[in-house]
């Protein structure tokens, strides 16, 4: 492995790199899977389990992965061989690395699926269909949910809207790291976040707020069980980004002199903020229409489209509410991509146009063993998963449930026990107790509820 190569660019200050880091976080787990997991799982007791995780196991975590990306200057595997060399240990260490970038980019050939809904909604919004199916009370949620169903079993529009987003990531990257992802995330995060906000208020004035906020925060542990507990804390992990590559590579533009910890802190946070300020602008319209809030991930795209059709303006709330999505969507996409994107250009020496195009069309390719899924295709099932099981269930298993979970343990081992502690101690610019208290975390704690969760998520429990 050649360990000489290093990245060249670099964020313009610690702002740019908190706004794409929290980007890259904020998504489609906000904005989709946080809310119908926290109804699922019984509302207030599972928001305060979920943001413990977030303090002691997210943060020191990404904490890490930054730290190796920092040190190493370099993209991910690369990056941990060099520090794992430095630290006297093997190369082969840099499998950390490899593996979240292969994570990242299995997800991302999904995830641009999905993205391709929201775009999709947009117009649909735009163009009345909200309202319209509403005008029928008796058939309005049929009419919603074949909407939806017509546009996942059908491949042509399926690749039309994939594609469009494939593109635009695409766009985005081949114009570097400050001209493109720094300039993109400057303008859809604050964006995204004043839509966010908005929504939040149209919800309180037209939907139950009070019945809402009293599910995300009233606190009955006896609707809490085991389960919840170990999905609060596989999510507080995977809402973050951590191990698919993404913050590796942002923490190797990381200018000199910025904290670590308190970015790290910061973009936690906004992440929380953005996941809650979601539930109270999904959940008023979910309670004020008498929609199930365990509605799972329907709630996004067939429950929430049955309320918009018969709210005030609710075709315009619908479409803002969409674009919203798209934004965060987008910018968890082009962090996905740029794992891939800078491999190429560091490794393989090509420009950075032609290396975000090669692993764009790549994406692209991959993107169709989900459409044809969707779509139920016979020759996209995988028996040994389960009846009905198709590629999609498959990708989405392996990512979430083996790569992500194997490759945050690695992290957490490699930083905490193998990477040389002087090493570490640079990279945290910690006092000498806080220093000791994340590697607690790092050593003992995030280990053992990463174990606990990948145990549970293949099954085991």
């Amino acid at each position: 492995m050649n360990t000489e190569t290093h990245v060249s660019n670099r964020w313009s200050n610690k702002y740019a790199y908190i706004l794409a880091a929290t980007g890259a976080a904020v998504g489609l787990g906000n904005l989709w899977k946080f809310p119908y997991i926290m109804g699922e799982n019984g509302g207030g007791a599972f928001v305060l389990v979920y943001l413990l995780c977030i303090l002691f196991i997210g943060i020191p975590v990404m904490m890490a992965e930054v730290a190796i990306g920092k040190r190493g200057r370099s993209t991910p595997a690369n990056a941990a061989a060099m520090v794992s060399k430095e630290s006297g240990h093997s190369s082969h260490w840099s499998i950390i690395g490899s593996m979240g970038v292969l994570a990242g980019y299995l997800i991302l050939s999904f995830y641009v699926v999905i993205a391709g809904w929201a775009v999709a909604y947009v117009l649909y919004g735009a163009t009345g269909e909200f309202s319209a199916a509403a005008a029928d009370a008796e058939t309005h949620a049929d009419t919603i949910g074949s909407l939806f169903g017509n546009l996942v079993s059908s491949v042509p529009n399926l690749l039309i809207y994939t594609t469009l987003i494939v593109v635009a990531v695409v766009y985005v990257l081949s114009k570097g790291v400050k001209d493109g992802l720094e300039t993109a995330v400057t303008y859809l995060m604050p964006a995204m976040f004043v839509l966010l906000v908005a929504i939040m208020i149209y919800s309180a004035i037209v939907g139950d707020f009070a019945a809402a906020f009293g599910f995300m925060f009233n606190i009955d542990f006896s609707k809490l069980t085991i389960e919840g507990v170990l999905v609060a804390l596989g999510h507080a992990f995977f809402t973050l980004s951590l191990a698919s590559g993404i913050m590796m590579v942002y923490g190797a533009y990381l200018p000199k002199g910025v904290s670590i910890a308190k970015t790290s802190i910061m973009i936690a946070i906004a992440d929380t903020v953005v996941a809650l300020i979601a539930g109270l602008a999904i959940y008023p319209i979910v309670f004020a229409h008498g929609l199930e809030p365990s509605a799972g991930p329907g709630l996004l795209f067939q429950a929430l489209p049955i309320a918009f059709g018969s709210m005030p303006m609710g075709d315009v709330v619908g479409t803002l509410f969409f674009v919203m999505v798209v934004f965060a969507a987008f910018t968890s996409a082009i962090a996905l991509l740029e794992s891939a994107a800078a491999y190429l250009v560091e490794r393989q020496g090509m420009s950075r146009a032609k290396a975000s195009i090669v692993a764009g069309v790549g994406i692209w390719l991959l993107s169709l063993l989900t459409i044809f899924s969707l779509s139920g295709e016979s020759w996209t099932l995988l028996p040994f998963m389960g009846e009905g099981k198709t590629i999609f269930d498959g990708l989405d298993y392996l990512t979430a449930n083996i790569l992500l979970p194997l490759g945050g343990l690695l992290i957490s081992v490699f930083v905490g026990w193998f990477m040389k502690d002087e090493l570490v101690k640079a990279e945290f610019n910690l006092s000498d107790g806080q220093h000791k208290l994340v590697m607690v975390l790092l050593r003992f704690v995030a280990p053992i509820a990463i174990i606990f969760v990948f145990i549970n998520a293949i099954g085991l429990f």
